[in-house]
C-alpha cells in the first residue's frame, strides 16, 4: 500500500479507502490496487505492480468494467506520468484536475 499512498500525494482528486485509491465521476470510475510479487525466490526486489481499473456507468446507473492495464515502474513519478497518460486517454480527462 505504499505505492498508492504516495500516488495518492501525486492525484489530489484521488479518495484513498484503504484498499485502493478512487476516482469516480458521474460515469466514470477509475480504481487503483496495489500487488506485491510473492515470488520471493527473485534476488531483486521488484516494484509493486498497480492495476488500474476503469469502470463506465450504464445506462442502468452501476458502474460495469471497461478497461485495465498493470503498471510496473520503478520511478514513482514516471509510474504516475504514464497512469495519468492511460486514464486520460482512455476517459479524455486528467486525473489530477477532477474526473468528469
Amino acid at each position: 500500500m505504499q505505492t498508492l499512498r504516495l500516488l495518492c500525494d501525486y492525484f489530489p482528486t484521488a479518495i484513498f479507502t484503504g484498499r485502493c485509491l478512487v476516482f469516480i465521476s458521474e460515469d466514470w470510475r477509475v480504481e487503483l490496487t496495489e500487488h506485491k510479487d510473492s515470488d520471493f525466490s527473485r534476488g531483486s526486489a521488484q516494484p509493486s505492480l498497480i492495476r488500474v481499473r476503469i469502470f463506465k456507468k450504464a445506462l442502468n446507473g452501476e458502474f460495469v468494467p471497461h478497461f485495465y492495464e498493470d503498471f510496473q515502474l520503478h520511478v514513482l513519478g514516471e509510474l504516475a506520468e504514464q497512469i495519468e497518460k492511460y486514464v486520460q486517454s482512455a476517459i479524455g480527462t486528467n486525473l489530477r484536475e477532477n474526473v468528469e
